[in-house]
């Protein structure tokens, strides 16, 4: 675990070493009324480079914070001031929430060394750590991708692994949008979930805004019925809470995980997909 998560007396300590980064990526369900990015403007850790997901994404695409093309994902984040040869710390205000959908981006493209900073925001926060308001902006960087497809899922292979069973699918949305016994925040998607997939709340996964011990994440990953020796695919409302779960699954052992970058936002919006209640 201490490969992926950084300590807040670590950061305290790098916040002014050239070769470390450090990324707000906090984003914001879109019915949880808050701006993640007016948040960072009334304050983020010192030198902290605010990530806009919905930004650094394919704009192309009429799904929210789709993975860009690699060449323009260089150009975005080499605009941010970041290389791929730099220690890129991501954190968020709400502890653990989108922080490690921004890992995952990175290391999809190629990044060396992506951390997440353990207990985010509010952590840095409640130890009385300092805070400016003031918009950062870095130098021009170049990062070099090296993108990799095998974490990464679209529309036909969930599809195909729903019906043939090669991977499972483990899906991170709370158990009332899982099992359709709730409208989705987004208007127009249907609701339920992808035939043969396992809920796997994203809510059990952490505790007080970090993630819990690998032994828990094991156990609970047991007890849901997932196979951490076979290759699993995860998805959720939009490829945010995915991405957390992949990181438990990667922490717990898991040496095959793609996000289902899509999700449910794509899932549930074709006529054509599948739907289980």
């Amino acid at each position: 675990m201490d490969k992926i998560f950084v300590s807040t007396e670590w950061l305290a300590t790098h916040l002014s070493d050239p070769n470390v980064v450090v990324l707000d990526g906090s984003w914001h369900m879109p019915n949880a009324a808050r701006n993640a990015q007016a948040d960072y403007l009334d304050g983020h850790i010192p030198g902290a480079v605010f990530f806009d997901i919905d930004g650094v994404a394919d704009n192309t695409s009429d799904l929210p914070h789709m993975l860009p093309a690699p060449s323009d994902f260089a150009r975005m984040v080499g605009a941010l001031g970041i290389s791929d040869s730099m220690t890129i710390v991501v954190y968020d205000e709400l502890g653990l929430f989108s922080a490690p959908r921004v890992w995952w981006t990175f290391k999809a493209m190629g990044a060396r060394d992506v951390r997440i900073l353990s207990g985010g925001g509010p952590k840095w926060r409640a130890e009385k750590r300092p805070t400016e308001t003031s918009l950062v902006t870095r130098p021009r960087q170049t990062f070099e991708t090296d993108f990799d497809p095998t974490r990464v899922a679209d529309f036909e292979t969930v599809r195909d692994r729903s019906r043939d069973g090669r991977a499972q699918i483990a899906d991170a949305r709370p158990a009332p949008r899982f099992h359709a016994e709730v409208p989705e925040p987004r208007a127009g998607l249907r609701s339920g979930h992808i035939p043969n997939s396992l809920n796997v709340p994203v809510s059990l996964l952490t505790e007080a805004g970090q993630i819990k011990p690998v032994a828990d994440l094991q156990q609970l990953f047991t007890d849901r019925g997932l196979d951490l020796t076979k290759p699993i695919i995860t998805s959720c409302g939009s490829g945010i809470t995915a991405s957390t779960l992949a990181l438990a699954l990667h922490l717990a052992g898991a040496e095959q995980v793609a996000v289902y970058d899509g999700s449910w936002t794509e899932w549930g919006g074709r006529k054509d997909a599948d739907v289980e209640t």
